[in-house]
């Protein structure tokens, strides 16, 4: 797959900048909400609109299960991981692909602010719900 061809290619790359921004003010060693505070002024200082912590409910075979609280949810259509640890390890990762595809939501960025350098990844969730990782923003 070609980057040009990525779902909300354009989208996820002013996210991207928004987070390398951050990332470059602040550095690794700030708790995760000094990140994400900074990053939403950097959403809306180019007109991108976010819901924080946004409530969403878990069902399994109909019956709902509890609720949980996405980080971010930018424009309704990408899905924001955020960590400031010093090592993602799987279960972190997890949490965001099992979001998307409990939530049914195509796009999801992970990004790590623990670290020298911001680390990111995104993910898509393709039509036969199965999630996977893509280089390229």
């Amino acid at each position: 797959m070609e980057a040009q061809e990525f779902k909300y290619r354009e989208l996820t790359e002013k996210i991207i900048g928004c987070a390398m921004k951050v990332h470059s003010y602040f550095g690794a060693g700030f708790p995760e909400i000094v990140y994400k505070k900074a990053l939403m002024i950097e959403l809306g200082k180019i007109g991108l609109k976010f819901e924080e912590e946004k409530e969403v409910k878990i069902f399994y075979e109909s019956r709902f299960i509890r609720k949980r609280r996405l980080d971010l949810l930018v424009e309704g259509l990408v899905l924001l991981e955020l960590k400031a640890i010093r090592q993602p390890d799987n279960g972190d990762i997890n949490q965001l692909l099992n979001y998307l595809k409990v939530f049914g939501m195509e796009v999801g960025l992970f990004f790590n602010f623990g670290a020298k350098s911001l680390y990111f990844k995104r993910y898509i969730n393709t039509p036969n719900k199965s999630v996977k990782s893509v280089n390229s923003a």
